[in-house]
């Protein structure tokens, strides 16, 4: 009789112990980081709300691969979510370049009144592409960092630019700029920076800190050249895993964790310029006589994009809440 009883709580054990699903989340942050930390926070909430049945084991750094990397493995499923940058976000749904447009969005306050008028539009366009939006973030402003100054665009020009690898038409807007584009996977950034293969980025301060990027390329060209969002996505397959009645909890946690993300972002990013001065960076100012030439190679270049690498009805909502936005001033 005693053996027996030994032998049913060993096996309620073991069905208990194995009751637990493990959702594998991929992401290139540095263990560590802000966005790091604060996904695994995501983790371990989830974990209570779903009584221990939920566990997302993150993958950092990069170990699985670039974000292209990521997004073919949550399509066939050795992935269930990722942390991924408006970048990858793009190559699921091309209209978030639209919220990227280079020397659009100028401004904090711009970029959230414009994705918070959006966001469903987006979302709705993710679920068609089979993948569910657990919560938005602004990862910061994308800089350019370079080993000799950029201020004008000609500086530029003269430089190897590590672009993202996988959007053709994109790569081609940038060589009919004049521009000397190189794409490669953002894992190999720092060996390209070392070898000599790339000369430039664009990135922001803390990506360039928490990589060290900026210890090759210590020239920060003063410009925000565009805002750098992110998002967390898992696939329609492994959300539908996940009983219905876990999930608003779920999205609730994810959203006030993002909120608090968001802001130790800002704050981090801001502590990474003054980190990397100690340590070398120099911060190029740029004139308005710079500016306006940066413009006007936009309106050049990157329109060309508009009606090819996405609808022009995602441009025009755009446009539509930043004049809002811009009109409440």
């Amino acid at each position: 009789m005693r053996k027996c009883l030994v032998l049913t709580v060993f096996i309620a054990f073991l069905m208990t112990a194995s009751s637990e699903t493990v959702l594998k989340l991929g992401s290139l942050s540095p263990a560590g980081s802000p966005w790091d930390k604060h996904l695994r926070e995501i983790s371990e909430e989830w974990l209570k709300i779903t009584e221990g049945n939920f566990n997302m084991k993150i993958y950092s750094g990069g170990t699985v691969g670039d974000e292209i990397d990521m997004i073919r493995k949550l399509r066939v499923g050795q992935l269930d979510a990722a942390g991924l940058t408006g970048v990858g976000l793009s190559r699921i749904v091309k209209e978030i370049m639209a919220i990227q447009m280079p020397r659009k969005i100028e401004t904090n306050e711009e970029l959230f009144h414009v994705l918070g008028k959006m966001k469903e539009y987006f979302e709705k366009k993710f679920e068609k592409e089979g993948f569910k939006i657990i919560v938005w973030t602004h990862i910061g402003w994308v800089h350019f960092f370079s080993k000799k100054p950029v201020v004008y665009p000609d500086d530029l020009k003269k430089l190897k630019l590590w672009v993202w690898e996988g959007d053709a038409n994109e790569l081609q807007s940038w060589k009919e700029q004049g521009f000397n584009p190189i794409p490669l996977p953002s894992t190999e950034i720092m060996t390209s920076l070392q070898s000599g293969m790339t000369e430039a980025l664009a990135t922001s301060p803390l990506n360039a800190a928490s990589y060290q990027w900026f210890g090759l390329a210590n020239n920060m060209c003063a410009m925000r050249w565009a805002p750098f969002i992110g998002a967390v996505i898992f696939s329609k397959r492994a959300w539908d895993r996940i009983p219905q009645k876990y999930k608003d909890k779920m999205m609730e946690a994810a959203t006030s964790i993002g909120q608090r993300m968001q802001d130790e972002i800002y704050k981090t990013d801001d502590e990474a310029v003054k980190t990397m001065l100690q340590y070398g960076l120099k911060i190029n100012e740029v004139p308005p006589a710079a500016v306006t030439d940066w413009n006007r190679q936009v309106n050049i270049g990157f329109s060309k994009l508009v009606g090819v690498n996405f609808e022009k009805e995602a441009l025009d909502l755009v446009d539509k809440y930043l004049n809002e936005s811009r009109n409440k001033k």
